[in-house]
């Protein structure tokens, strides 16, 4: 009697991410669901979930929730692991009006989502020098919104301060308002006439003003040789600086190579039109989604070479002779220095 080995059943499992707690769910090839568990978000709590799935068959894939946020740990951890993993976006408002909404339902939604391919993602990897740049320009983009945000405010209390402040202030420019409040002098002890009161908001805020500058600055010294060390090629490019530069290689993620091609670089930075044809009308639209920061850097880029670059300035001509808008050969440039950024970005898949 020959006995036939069965070869092990393969496993696709998929995470629903949470602050405090993930919900993993698994299925088989064929979709039948295998059992769904909820761990702890802690190193702890990922090896149990990693054993859990093993445990269940032979695991070949894995769609996590959430890589950029609660499913940063337990995605680094897969990773670690030699798991295949993809990132799943949450299920749709229609699924879930049909389905409801749960912790396992959605992992189980994951799952499906993993193995039936309609999620194909790769998360990046957050364990690179590409990582700590991001987390530099997460403080620096903070404190430049705040400081732009309180010489609005200093602005708002001289427009509205009395006479004869308010004339003594409004002629001056924003480097000479911000010394001249910062070093002012009042006496608290007559803070309950508006005119001091203002002068001890604005000197408060010109401090302020002036620690915010300096916290960008020492966060500049930190980040441009950082860029220079990941991809030097591309601050060589006409128009690129470390600021864009940086923004471009956080969207790229520490694994570049994710990227399939220019084409889905170009989407992923909201740079690729999307076809809108209906009947015999043949048009693209534009496109709102992918990574608004990665598409304004483009812009900048773009802005700048309109300016500067004289092969620019020549395919404008062009092109507004062939009846173009401005914002119609904007997006034009967009797309096509996405496809040389991808180029530098991902040499070695290249066209």
């Amino acid at each position: 009697m020959t006995t036939i080995a069965q070869s092990p059943v393969e496993v696709t499992g998929g995470v629903d991410t949470h602050k405090d707690t993930h919900t993993a769910a698994a299925v088989d090839a064929a979709g039948r669901v295998l059992g769904s568990a909820q761990f702890p978000a802690t190193p702890a709590g990922y090896h149990a979930l990693l054993a859990w799935l093993t445990g269940l068959g032979r695991l070949v894939l894995v769609g996590v929730e959430g890589t950029g946020a609660y499913g940063a740990g337990v995605a680094r951890h897969l990773r670690q692991a030699g798991i295949d993993l993809v990132e799943v976006d949450r299920p749709d408002r229609k699924t879930r009006r049909w389905q409801g909404k749960s912790d396992p339902v959605d992992a189980e939604a994951a799952a499906r989502a993993a193995l039936a391919a309609r999620a194909t993602g790769v998360p990046k990897q957050r364990d690179g020098r590409v990582e700590a740049l991001r987390n530099l320009r997460v403080a620096r983009r903070s404190a430049i919104r705040q400081r732009a945000d309180t010489q609005r405010q200093i602005h708002t209390l001289v427009l509205t301060a009395a006479e004869p402040l308010r004339t003594h202030l409004r002629g001056m420019r924003v480097d000479q308002l911000i010394a001249h409040c910062a070093g002012s002098a009042a006496d608290h002890a007559d803070m309950g006439q508006p005119s001091t009161a203002t002068m001890i908001a604005l000197r408060s805020l010109a401090r302020r003003h002036r620690t915010l500058t300096a916290e960008i600055i020492d966060l500049d010294r930190l980040i441009t040789p950082l860029v220079e060390q990941i991809n030097p090629r591309l601050t060589a490019l006409h128009g690129v600086g470390a600021d864009v530069a940086g923004q471009l290689l956080v969207t790229a993620g520490d694994n570049p190579e994710r990227l399939r091609s220019e084409a889905a670089f170009a989407m992923l930075c909201g740079a690729a039109p999307l076809p809108a044809s209906s009947g015999r009308t043949n048009r693209h639209r534009l496109n709102r989604g992918g990574d608004r920061q990665a598409n304004a850097a483009l812009y900048r880029i773009v802005l700048c070479r309109l300016r500067w670059d004289p092969r620019t300035r020549a395919y404008t001509e062009r092109r507004t002779k062939e009846g173009m808008s401005k914002k119609e050969i904007i997006r034009c440039l967009k797309r096509y220095i996405a496809r040389e950024i991808y180029q530098i970005l991902v040499p070695a898949t290249a066209p």
